[in-house]
């Protein structure tokens, strides 16, 4: 019988990325700089809410956002037309993430001592993000009211490896069938220490308190905590 050689090409690929984003995130705490890796579907209101927190956090800290995508330039624009900060766009080559060599490829091109604060904003998609460490200090994740609250059924792995979920969009509450006390519930049995905050990027509602969560998670973390 002929024998078969198994190649676990995976294995490897995820070693490597693992390897680099760790590096980087050395890197990155060499120079103070946090960054945060912002990941959702597509619709999310991922860039308004991004635009939002940036202007409360602008006038404390030097940020600079990257923004990936496919194709367009959109985002980037938006951030950077809303907020008046630095957007780099990052095309991605068609593939549906970034990861930590991509990443690290992009921080070459910045000093990282000019900033305190980078803005990773991944491709929307509740898949293959997840499976990549892009090396960002923290992972934060919106889930909007509109999309359900199923999809920490559906998709675990995203808010597995998110630190911080964000439920966006809540002014649409009344309108779709969304309960999040049972959505919160199935997050903390696949993240026990995921911090959930809901916010309205269109009324303001609960914007403060994901700014003071953001700056304590950059606090905590410069100081090693």
């Amino acid at each position: 019988m002929e024998e078969i050689k198994v190649i676990e090409v995976n294995e490897d690929i995820f070693a490597s990325n693992d390897k680099t984003a760790n590096e980087t995130r050395e890197k990155l705490k060499k120079s103070k700089t946090f960054m945060l890796n912002v990941m959702s579907s597509p619709g999310s209101g991922k860039t308004t809410l991004l635009s939002a927190v940036i202007n409360k956090l602008k006038s404390e800290m030097k940020i600079i956002v990257f923004d990936v995508d496919i194709e367009t330039s959109l985002d980037a624009t938006t951030v950077a037309k809303n907020t008046g900060v630095k957007a780099v766009q990052i095309h991605n080559g068609g593939l549906c993430h970034i990861d930590a060599d991509m990443t690290s490829r992009c921080l070459e091109n910045i000093n990282l001592n000019d900033y305190d604060l980078i803005v990773l904003e991944n491709i929307g998609n509740l898949v293959c993000p997840a499976e990549f460490d892009t090396g960002a200090c923290k992972n934060m994740m919106l889930l909007s009211v509109p999309e359900g609250d199923d999809k920490p059924l559906k998709y675990p792995l995203m808010f597995s490896v998110s630190d911080i979920v964000v439920f966006s969009k809540i002014d649409t509450k009344s309108i779709f069938d969304f309960d999040a006390k049972k959505c919160k519930e199935r997050i903390k049995k696949l993240n026990k220490n995921a911090k959930i905050v809901s916010v309205s990027a269109k009324t303001g509602e609960g914007i403060d308190e994901l700014v003071s969560l953001l700056k304590q998670e950059i606090n905590d973390w410069k100081k090693g905590e």
